[in-house]
């Protein structure tokens, strides 16, 4: 088919997928592959800044406590193979990756490795120090190697690209604001009146999707089941590397500098990362998680950073990384949609599907996202129960 801008006349799809982030470009390129006849709808441009998945650096990690989910990254990462090799682009820089802090529980998390048999070392704080002394440790210290970096704009690209290539429609600068039933399948219209039907919905909205939940032709007691979800604005800021030998881009396939890294302590938690083009291949990414206010939905971000925000986590820069300077040389925001229980939310309801790879980890299963939604659709159990709509609310809601 090809791309059409905001004021093409709707036509008929088997599936409709609303957002072309990390979700839907995914869900849009694995249905497409299938034969299905797709059309991917975007209110912005795939990855757009105003979402979750634009930018250079997002962490790819084997590290969890659940070996469910360590599992779960094997998978992914078959998929980012695939992808790679299908567009020719190397999607994750090698990083390796370092989990610290007591309440990150690096021994815990190192069994969880064993398990799926994911290379791993588990070192004191002290030894830890002496081969990465541009960092400094309260606890001791996780290291798997297989990690890296994500591209996940280039990720997204890639996709979107192989989604058109099987023949997905893609059409920009289509907001969707309503799902409603038709005669057969939905109708899907947008924020001018256009609409597009489809026999399958597929909403992959991210943050926008506090906003849309009330205009889908949901049973209740499905809607009923969906978990809370809450939408932050999260602020991200660079560091300069202290030796400018950590700077550059390096060679295809070679590994960035610094590894990333998750520091769970008592007072903070944050996570890290090598910058890569948003950084200007020369400083770290560091943010605090769930450290940014929590708002109703994407359309009430502003991209304003937070003071207080920004001073936890230079103070904790001069306390835990004495290899960066101390004043953030670029800021940026992003959106967190979390649920209570931390697990992805892919589950359907007649011919709609709710694909939310929630709480700052979906990145990672990207490739493998469509795979579970194209499984679901299917009438397949593999997108498992563990993410079925079960209904959740945050303490004190």
């Amino acid at each position: 088919m090809g791309e059409r801008g905001a004021e093409a006349v709707a036509e008929s799809a088997r599936y409709a997928i609303i957002g072309a982030g990390l979700s839907g470009a995914s869900a849009a390129w694995r249905l497409a592959q299938s034969g299905a006849e797709v059309v991917l709808l975007e209110r912005d441009v795939p990855a757009s800044h105003l979402g979750s998945s634009h930018g250079s650096a997002r962490i790819f990690r084997y590290a969890y406590h659940d070996p469910f989910y360590v599992d779960l990254v094997v998978q992914a990462q078959r998929g980012w193979a695939e992808l790679e090799a299908s567009s020719g682009a190397q999607l994750i820089t090698p990083s390796g990756a370092l989990d610290c802090g007591i309440v990150r529980d690096p021994r815990g998390l190192a069994n969880a490795l064993e398990t799926n048999d994911i290379e791993h070392e588990l070192l004191a704080a002290g030894s830890a120090k002496a081969r990465w002394p541009q960092l400094n440790f309260d606890s001791d210290v996780l290291w798997h190697p297989s990690a890296g970096v994500i591209d996940a704009e280039s990720a997204v690209e890639a996709m979107v690209a192989l989604a058109r290539a099987a023949g997905a429609e893609v059409r920009l600068g289509w907001e969707a604001v309503s799902v409603h039933h038709a005669r057969s399948g939905y109708l899907v219209t947008s924020t001018n009146g256009d609409t597009v039907h489809a026999e399958q919905v597929v909403v992959a909205a991210g943050g926008w999707l506090p906003a849309l939940l009330g205009e889908l032709d949901l049973p209740s007691g499905f809607a009923d089941a969906l978990p809370q979800f809450e939408v932050r604005q999260e602020n991200a800021f660079h560091f300069l590397y202290r030796d400018a030998r950590d700077c550059g881009e390096g060679l295809l396939g070679a590994a960035t500098s610094w590894p990333t890294f998750i520091y769970k302590g008592e007072d903070i938690q944050t996570y890290s990362l090598p910058g890569g083009r948003d950084a200007q291949f020369c400083g770290q990414k560091v943010a605090e998680y769930n450290g940014g206010r929590v708002i109703p939905s994407a359309r009430d971000q502003d991209g304003q950073i937070d003071p207080g925000n920004r001073g936890r986590v230079v103070d904790f820069v001069e306390r835990f990384a004495p290899g960066l300077l101390t004043t953030p040389y670029a800021e940026s925001t992003c959106l967190f949609t979390n649920v209570p229980r931390d697990d992805m939310i892919i589950d359907r309801v007649d011919g709609i599907t709710v694909l939310s790879p929630c709480s700052g980890q979906g990145a990672k299963f990207a490739p493998l996202l469509g795979e579970l939604v194209l499984d679901l659709v299917a009438g397949s159990q593999r997108a498992s129960e563990r993410f079925r709509a079960v209904g959740q609310r945050f303490a004190g809601v």
